[in-house]
């Protein structure tokens, strides 16, 4: 028999409020890590996005989780974007109603004043990105003293980014005895020294590792022309459910969009350069299928978590196989399948082989023109020279 979330010990309003939206199942990470984070025992997850981490930290906070004095949450998750704030706000927010308790999400970008007036009510739960913390700290409107479980997401991207230092600082002005969950898609280096400095004789849980994540998903190699290449770009997204496109540049990706608007197919991009709102309501699009593409620098794409995206689209070759790994897996996510495709242009290819070296991916790398029938249905057949 499977096991449920109820077997997990969890209370009974969570378990409901999971019902009523068609969750009863838990996936891996949750089933390993949930029993030992309800206890209130530090955890350390290895796992990636889409393997369903968030709930395996929400869940078992939530269900610990008293009522937070005004500017003194209870609960702290840290996170790397902006868009990963609002997504595991969305997430967890149902769940936290279900128990009468409320979260919120604090990041860069959006109105201080509204977040200052919303922690001035009491937050039982703040999900949040290290800058606007700090500055809120800074500003007295929020104090970390009765903090009682602290979460870092994504701890690897927060390396990636720059963000350590701001996130150490946080977990230094973090008072007295409480849990801190880890979860990061690595756990060597820098991640290795946050747990050993912050964490106390963690539980440790790791599923899912990258080749899972090759192997789940189909891989093509186009050979494009610069000309054609928006067009291809279009027949595959034309064909496809909803396709992330990933470009090297901000001015690119705005770019790309026009192209493939032009030809016909509802496209959207999100990077820095777009204010916070325009972000927000690209990926809303997205999500709700009023879009069928999505444009994304790397940076703005960490916090992309959209179900049933089939389509991962390297507009440009990804810099090396970790980012091609990063990208891809916003595909394949949760146990599904889906299809990650390179374009590369004529003087790219050798720069591709070396990249499928280094995946074990090694196909060939197949010249397409736009008009080509097998882009309708990239997954269907096996690539030949």
């Amino acid at each position: 028999m499977a096991v449920t979330f109820a077997d997990l010990g969890l209370a009974e309003p969570i378990v409901k409020a999971l019902a009523d939206q068609g969750i009863t199942e838990p996936f891996p990470i949750q089933e390993l890590s949930i029993p030992d984070a309800i206890t209130g025992r530090d955890v350390c997850g290895k796992a990636k996005t889409g393997s369903g981490k968030t709930l395996a930290f929400g869940l078992p906070v939530l269900h610990q989780l008293g009522i937070a004095h005004k500017k003194k949450p209870l609960a702290l998750a840290l996170v790397p974007t902006r868009e990963l704030a609002i997504q595991v706000h969305d997430e967890l927010e149902p769940i936290a109603n279900g128990l009468d308790r409320n979260i919120c999400a604090i990041y860069g970008g959006a109105d201080i004043d509204k977040q200052i007036k919303r922690l001035g009510q009491g937050v039982d739960f703040v999900v949040a990105t290290p800058g606007r913390l700090i500055d809120l700290i800074e500003r007295k409107e929020v104090s970390l003293d009765e903090v009682e479980h602290v979460i870092v997401d994504e701890a690897d991207r927060m390396a990636d980014m720059g963000f350590l230092p701001q996130v150490e600082w946080l977990l230094r002005h973090i008072p007295g005895d409480h849990q801190t969950l880890l979860f990061s898609a690595t756990l060597d280096g820098v991640v290795d020294r946050l747990i050993s400095r912050y964490q106390n004789d963690p539980a440790r849980f790791e599923v899912e590792s990258p080749t899972t994540t090759v192997d789940l998903m189909e891989h093509r190699f186009l050979l494009v022309h610069e000309m054609d290449r928006p067009k291809v770009v279009a027949a595959i997204a034309a064909a496809s459910n909803r396709t992330l496109v990933f470009s090297r540049t901000k001015h690119g990706a705005d770019r790309l969009v026009g192209s493939v608007n032009d030809l016909g197919v509802a496209a959207g991009a999100i990077h820095g350069d777009l204010r916070q709102k325009s972000r927000e309501r690209a990926l809303e699009d997205f999500s709700n299928g009023e879009l069928q593409v999505l444009v994304a620098t790397d940076v703005a794409a960490r916090g992309i978590h959209v179900d049933d995206i089939d389509m991962v689209i390297h507009y440009q070759p990804a810099a090396d196989h970790k980012a091609y790994l990063h990208r891809s897996g916003r595909t394949a996510r949760a146990g599904n399948t889906g299809v990650a495709v390179t374009l590369s242009l004529w003087n790219e290819e050798l720069e591709v082989k070396r990249l499928q070296k280094r995946l074990g991916l090694e196909q060939p790398v197949v010249e397409m023109f736009s008009n080509d029938e097998r882009l309708k249905d990239l997954g269907g057949w096996e690539p030949t020279a």
